[in-house]
């Protein structure tokens, strides 16, 4: 007897302005990258990208039980925490609300992938530091997967500026692959 089709499994993205394609075509960002990506390889994982420009982890927080009980992901990405920072909120509630996230989906039974973001430096070496570990923190005391930097070779590049739409905080469309480079190696293993 011939196996049928694998189950149908979602991937459920939450994040903020850099998740959400922000100032860039549709299908052009790093989570529309990923799904037109595992439409080829894992045909039957299907995106949901929940993100929303703007939100904060508090946002977050307050939306994902109801995305949990609506797509019940098999995998769940979180890339929230910038927002937090650009309005100097305190880190440890950012800190509380990302576990509370994270503890959520677990919960849930999703597996779950902390997308690692940062602040620019003008925010001061210790509060860009700091909040920075936290991604680390939270990764290691919840036991899971982390993509170190959603920005890295795209903020750090020597051609940075380039890679910015005029706002300097947003990635122009080239930059997106990058991105999905970065978060791929994390999340390829928790697919299988």
């Amino acid at each position: 007897m011939a196996a049928g089709p694998a189950p149908r499994r979602t991937l459920l993205v939450l994040g903020d302005s850099l998740s959400a394609e922000y100032g860039l075509p549709r299908g052009a960002g790093w989570v529309a990258l990923l799904a037109a990506r595992l439409a080829r390889e894992r045909p039957n994982v299907q995106v949901v990208n929940a993100s929303i420009s703007g939100d904060t982890t508090s946002g977050g927080r307050s939306r994902l039980p109801a995305l949990l009980a609506r797509h019940k992901p098999a995998v769940v990405v979180i890339e929230l925490g910038g927002n937090d920072a650009l309005r100097g909120l305190p880190l440890p509630m950012t800190r509380e609300n990302l576990g509370a996230m994270v503890r959520a989906a677990k919960d849930a039974g999703a597996r779950v992938l902390l997308v690692g973001v940062a602040v620019p430096p003008n925010y001061g070496r210790k509060y860009g530091e700091d909040f920075f570990k936290l991604f680390d923190e939270i990764a290691h005391d919840e036991g899971l997967g982390r993509a170190p930097f959603l920005l890295a070779g795209v903020a750090d590049a020597p051609d940075a500026q380039a890679l910015f739409q005029d706002d300097r905080i947003h990635p122009k469309a080239q930059a997106h692959p990058r991105m999905l480079a970065n978060v791929w190696p994390a999340l390829a293993p928790l697919l299988r």
